[in-house]
């Protein structure tokens, strides 16, 4: 089997301490960052170690739900699990780690942009959190699932259902009618894009998001219609 593209050892020294773990077997965290694109065959990527920490992410994550918010329902808690293992929220970590400038991938990969990129981002930080649990264990993972979800379990709209069905769902019961969404610009490089895009409802003034993805501007643009309407509570600011 080939081995997966290595990481400079300044570059594993610096992404060692993001994370806050010293591996003991380095292959795993170059294995870990390494898009198939990037070698001839599927030895050496990450795919194998992305199926595995989709699990490990979930467990911890429905641990921390069940032990958090101890009088929530399994619809509630559902909710709140379907948000936070998200590719949006995994490209989010992913984005805060500033993991694109370790990323290893071929040059037809380096050109992706929008929904596609995003998923190539989600899907190193759990092929990272696979790393993490074969070369350190269950406690290891889960101390870096707590250190990049924790807060995002627990902020005001994180039981919030997805945004683009309740204003569907909403526009269809008051004027019958089917949100449509327009994507009004595309800035910023590859690795760290930003569309905004509007969504429109007739009869309604349209409202416009800001994001790293096409569907997470859809997403914002529908939830602050929602907020600003009276369906949704606009959540608190961050102190």
């Amino acid at each position: 089997m080939s081995k997966p593209v290595a990481l400079s050892p300044a570059d594993r020294l610096r992404l060692e301490t993001v994370i806050g773990h010293e591996f003991a077997q380095k292959e795993r965290l170059d294995r870990a960052l390494t898009h198939s694109s990037a070698r001839s065959g599927k030895a050496g990527n990450y795919e194998r170690l992305e199926f595995l920490g989709d699990r490990v992410l979930g467990l911890c994550i429905a641990e921390l739900l069940f032990r958090t918010f101890a009088n929530a329902g399994e619809g509630e808690l559902s909710v709140r699990l379907n948000q936070l293992v998200s590719a949006e929220t995994c490209a989010e970590v992913a984005d805060e780690m500033e993991l694109h400038r370790f990323i290893r991938t071929g040059a037809d990969v380096k050109k992706l942009t929008g929904k596609r990129m995003l998923n190539v981002r989600a899907d190193v930080v759990e092929s990272l959190i696979a790393a993490l649990y074969l070369d350190g264990g269950l406690e290891t993972a889960r101390g870096f699932i707590l250190r990049y979800w924790e807060k995002r379990a627990t902020r005001a709209d994180a039981a919030r259902r997805d945004a683009k069905t309740e204003l569907q769902e909403w526009a269809h019961a008051k004027f019958a009618v089917t949100p449509q969404y327009r994507v009004e610009d595309r800035s910023g490089p590859d690795h760290d894009p930003r569309f905004t895009v509007t969504v429109e409802i007739p009869g309604v003034a349209p409202e416009t998001g800001v994001e790293r993805s096409k569907r997470a501007a859809e997403q914002v643009a529908a939830m602050r219609l929602l907020e600003r309407e009276g369906v949704w509570q606009a959540a608190p600011a961050e102190k």
